[in-house]
């Protein structure tokens, strides 16, 4: 029933987003930014993120990087990606990719048995390759389109696509299905918290270097993304190569 209740929410906070800045987009003038429709609803948000982020994220994550040893750091970072190493090994099969899918498979059972559930990256050391994927990335190799960038409240950057991708991230997030309310939302926070302190230095450079933090971070966004997705296709198509001199019908272009 809670597992029920939270996709419900999920789904159902999504969709009000969306449809928030679709209808305010719809409403733009014509001399909308076309790669951006959604420009005046994405600078509010990002605007709001920026003061809760400057306002509760970012001391805490100051405070927490400054009295949290660095190994201890470097093993929450650890331990949460092994946790998303587990998604990553569904969305690598569901995209073509065995080897990669082998991979992410021999990451978790090394790091899990061996790294004390994740807290020691053993995997790394042996030089077993880390491959992160998530549904907004196996929706681009499927060719469906990225739609509107679009920037959500609390989460940053992000596409119509990536949005819906998201909404079946989190309900198959083994942190946000946990059962134990007070575990679930423990581990939450100190995951939040753990990402924007390994953050802390990058923001400061991107505040100093860009003359449009929202424009640069949606080109940085965007780009990313693209790569990440047309890099997926292109092995997919390596892997599935037919011998020299058999004819087949050309590849369709990588979603963008």
């Amino acid at each position: 029933m809670t597992n029920n209740n939270t996709m419900k929410k999920s789904t159902g906070w999504a969709g009000a987003v969306l449809a928030l800045a679709l209808l305010q987009g719809c409403a733009t003038g014509p001399g909308a930014n076309p790669a951006d429709p959604l420009e005046p609803f994405n600078r509010t948000m990002f605007n709001f993120n920026e003061g809760l982020d400057k306002a509760v994220l970012k001391p805490v994550a100051t405070a927490y990087r400054d009295v949290t040893p660095q190994p201890v750091r470097t093993g929450v970072t650890s331990f949460f990606g092994n946790i998303s190493d587990v998604w990553s090994i569904v969305n690598n099969v569901l995209q073509g990719k065995g080897e990669a899918a082998a991979d992410s498979l021999a990451r978790v059972t090394t790091n899990t048995l061996w790294g004390l559930g994740g807290i020691f990256d053993v995997a790394s050391e042996m030089k077993i390759p880390k491959h992160t994927e998530d549904f907004g990335q196996t929706l681009g190799v499927w060719g469906v389109g990225s739609g509107p960038y679009l920037v959500l409240p609390l989460l940053g950057p992000s596409s119509v696509r990536d949005t819906a991708g998201l909404v079946v991230d989190s309900q198959l997030d083994l942190v946000t299905q946990a059962s134990n309310v007070r575990a679930r939302n423990s581990l939450t926070t100190l995951r939040v918290v753990n990402v924007r302190a390994n953050l802390l230095g990058a923001g400061n450079v991107l505040d100093q270097a860009a003359l449009d933090k929202y424009s640069f971070t949606r080109e940085i966004y965007q780009q990313r993304r693209n790569s990440l997705i047309g890099n997926a296709s292109a092995e997919k198509e390596e892997r599935f190569d037919l011998p020299e001199g058999a004819q087949t019908a050309p590849a369709a272009p990588a979603a963008k």
